[in-house]
């Protein structure tokens, strides 16, 4: 225990935060924070630690950043919210993060004297305006996975360790915590929190090992599905060796929101979990939350093996795993112990099932180059097919180490299927609602500054974003980004709902589609040039090409380029 008196809860917080071990304080400005900002220059002026402080102008920014920083390094950060308004403006990021399982801690804050004790005067806008029933702790309860209130500067440090600790935990996900103004203004005695170190791992025992071991063994008709293996630590990894050493061919559903498995491998099979549903004799759910839909869609006779840390997830409201054997601990951990354990296989059902998973293999293959040959003709015409999008990405990308970062919604499918990612952390996809796509992927650059950033995103995604904070950010902190717009002038996924709810409608019948036309929009790389950044607008085929190269190009030189690309679908 050290003491440093003289100083207030704003450097308790700075000293519980570098006890947590966070890179970054992640800040949304509000009033309550003087004291963080007081601290921080009396260390930086001190030479004394402190985690690096970001100044960000959204609430969603703040939060979308330490999501996408979090997705790679996998380490609980501080993100600093403005009282209730600013944690409610921030909180879909906050529940997307949850979704994502990146460990944060959330703080903000609410005044508990309104002015009537003596000493320092918190000021009128909290009597006035800013406080809520209960306490933003309150608020956040249902988003979070851990909320309360710091009562004490005292115990204001150990409370933040207790929240990295949570918060990096499985499920992980993000932690919150009210600390009242009065508390960052009170007096600090010096105690520190102890520094905080990562979770220890839990395995599955050999007793419950042996057993899933011997059912792959008899299984004639295996296949593995998975949502998230590739967002643990060494899960992509360990999922590919055990895929091989069994020879079992491996599905990523359209749930799947991050590169679990390279899609150039021989055992990928797709995204479509169909054609095993009354085929399989055996399902192995891999990190995968919500694998059939509907979900009382139980495949017709497979035994089904759940292998996950948490697979119940508590924030999940409804879920249907139809389990028979469950392997908690370290997915990682797990799928290496059951690597060691393929032998004595039948050879024969192995050879059967190697040569069904080459003929789906070639002929998804051979789709995929067909409907790119498809997607380049007509060449003139006015409106770039998606799949080109996507497939030119893919090439420019090739040997680049990049990483993408997916807010589209009627592309998707598209974009995960004609990029074909093969590395590990090479794709993620966002969490939670629209809105949050660039502040994800400029913290997934602050991760990887090394490495190219490219943000897909529709036109209507696009929209939802706090796009002049985002690019405040980009340019401020030096975090160059590819962006390319999916541009078809509609909210598309409404307007198709519509349409299959109504399809014989009044709106299908005067064509009055309400709620879902985008063309009124000026064209979006436009909002880039204020900022110094690069810009292109294509709207034909044979222009597509070159100017990705020119974006890629300015974006490798240091400068965010934006292509906003009109597509035909």
């Amino acid at each position: 225990m050290t003491n440093t008196p003289g100083t207030d809860g704003g450097d308790a917080l700075v000293s519980a935060f570098n006890a947590v071990g966070a890179d970054y304080l992640f800040c949304s400005s509000g009033s309550e924070w003087a004291p963080v900002w007081e601290a921080l220059a009396r260390r930086h002026r001190d030479g004394a630690p402190a985690p690096r402080y970001l100044d960000l102008t959204h609430e969603t920014v703040a939060v979308g950043m330490a999501t996408g920083y979090g997705l790679v390094k996998r380490r609980p950060q501080g993100v600093l919210l403005h009282a209730a308004p600013g944690l409610l403006q921030g909180s879909m990021a906050v529940h997307g993060a949850l979704l994502a399982g990146v460990p944060m801690v959330v703080a903000s804050s609410e005044s508990t004297t309104y002015g009537d004790a003596p000493g320092h005067d918190p000021g009128g806008q909290w009597y006035r305006n800013l406080s809520i029933v209960g306490g933003p702790h309150g608020v956040a309860q249902p988003f979070t996975k851990w909320s309360t209130e710091a009562a004490s500067v005292h115990t204001l440090p150990t409370m933040v360790t207790r929240a990295a600790e949570l918060a990096w935990r499985a499920p992980a996900g993000p932690a919150y915590l009210n600390i009242p103004l009065e508390i960052l203004l009170e007096e600090w005695d010096g105690r520190e929190a102890k520094p905080v170190v990562a979770p220890g791992s839990t395995h599955s025992s050999p007793e419950e090992v042996d057993p899933v071991a011997q059912l792959i063994r008899e299984a004639v008709n295996p296949v593995i599905v998975t949502e998230t293996a590739g967002r643990e630590a060494g899960g992509f990894e360990a999922l590919v060796a055990f895929a091989e050493a069994w020879n079992i061919p491996v599905v990523e559903p359209d749930s799947a929101v991050c590169g679990n498995f390279p899609r150039t491998h021989p055992l990928h099979a797709g995204s479509d979990i169909g054609p095993w549903m009354d085929t399989a004799d055996l399902i192995l759910l891999v990190n995968c939350r919500a694998p059939f839909y509907p979900p009382s869609r139980r495949p017709s006779k497979a035994k089904i093996v759940v292998i996950d840390e948490v697979p119940q997830r508590p924030h999940v409201v409804y879920q249907v795993l139809f389990a028979d054997t469950y392997l908690e601990g370290n997915t990682a951990n797990t799928l290496r112990q059951l690597t060691k354990r393929a032998r004595d296989l039948d050879e024969t059902a192995v050879a059967e099932r190697r040569a069904a998973q080459h003929t789906r293999y070639s002929e998804e293959t051979g789709a995929l180059a067909r409907a790119e040959v498809k997607a380049c003709e007509e060449p003139g015409r006015t409106g770039v097919d998606p799949v080109l999008v996507a497939a030119t990405l893919r090439k420019l990308l090739d040997g680049r180490n990049g990483i993408v970062v997916d807010e589209t919604i009627t592309h998707s499918r598209v974009v995960k299927r004609h990029l074909r990612t093969a590395d590990p952390d090479s794709y993620f996809y966002v969490q939670g609602g629209l809105g949050q796509g660039i502040a994800v992927a400029l913290g997934v650059k602050l991760a990887a500054r090394e490495r190219p950033v490219v943000l897909t995103i529709g036109d209507g995604a696009f929209t939802y974003n706090p796009v002049i904070p985002s690019y405040d950010a980009s340019k401020a902190y030096d975090l160059p980004l590819l962006v390319v717009v999916f541009n078809n002038r509609v909210y598309k996924s409404m307007n198709l709902n519509h349409r299959r709810f109504y399809p014989d409608g009044a709106a299908a019948e005067t064509g009055e589609w309400l709620g879902t036309d985008l063309h009124r929009l000026p064209r979006l790389a436009d909002f880039a040039e204020p900022f110094g950044m690069h810009t292109e607008t294509v709207d034909t085929t044979n222009d597509l090409a070159p100017a990705l190269q020119r974006a890629l190009k300015a974006v490798s030189e240091g400068t965010t380029a934006v292509v906003d690309v009109l597509v035909t679908r």
